[in-house]
């Protein structure tokens, strides 16, 4: 997982810069999934049933699971980038929002919106210890993102990962019950930061995939598959 991870934090990075106004979402899935195969890996995602991409890409109000169109980014809009590999049998996931166009012209509202993400992201990796449980990762997560004004997602979820992509546990933005499994070394969750402007509800698009704000709220994600050892936790996904 470590080698995989390797290859989806590179390939989520080349996908990153290579985001501009203009350029359309399928040349991005494209460049993912040439990536992905060129290192030896196979895209996590297809593996999926009825799901035939590399990435799921949104944008603004969308949250999670967009489909690679034809659509073309515009100045000012937010991107969410979600992808993983699967590599010698095990998977690894990530994700990362970005804004789209000159950084230097974009509102402070929109960068501050990001900040709280990458924030909270970093909050609740400091949580993945053994003895722990899932929920000091949830209540990190939930306590970055109200303090900043936002509202965490309840109905989608991170979650453990290895030989498939999604394994249990469930890892929540937010506590949701008293109790959670408890952090034992050799773990390996996907934490996910999932999280709107707005209402946290969420309604699914005519693509049967695309989960968007009810409210047209934008919305952010953040992700790393993360290791549990005895020595603290191991972002297995983390950019150079």
């Amino acid at each position: 997982m470590r080698e995989g991870g390797k290859i989806t934090a590179a390939v989520l990075k080349k996908v990153l810069e290579a985001t501009h106004p203009g350029v359309a979402l399928s040349e991005l899935e494209k460049l993912a999934n040439d990536e992905i195969l060129s290192r030896g890996g196979e895209p996590a995602f297809n593996r999926v049933r009825d799901y035939k991409f590399a990435t799921c890409l949104n944008t603004n109000e969308g949250v999670v699971h967009g489909l690679p169109t034809d659509q073309k980014l515009v100045e000012g809009e937010l991107l969410s980038v979600d992808l993983g590999t699967f590599y010698k049998g095990f998977n690894t996931d990530s994700s990362w929002t970005i804004y789209v166009g000159d950084q230097k012209k974009a509102p402070k509202s929109k960068i501050e919106f990001l900040k709280v993400g990458q924030k909270a992201l970093r909050r609740a990796i400091t949580q993945t210890k053994v003895g722990k449980q899932v929920m000091d990762i949830s209540r990190a997560m939930q306590k970055v993102i109200e303090q900043g004004g936002y509202s965490p997602v309840d109905s989608l979820v991170g979650h453990g990962i290895g030989r498939k992509l999604h394994e249990d546990p469930e890892v929540p933005c937010l506590v949701l019950r008293n109790r959670s499994p408890e952090l034992a070394a050799g773990m390996t969750l996907a934490i996910e930061v999932i999280y709107t402007k707005g209402s946290p509800r969420l309604r699914v698009e005519e693509d049967g995939w695309t989960a968007s704000t009810s409210d047209g709220s934008l919305s952010g994600l953040f992700e790393h598959t993360v290791a549990v050892t005895d020595e603290g936790p191991i972002i297995l996904t983390e950019r150079s």
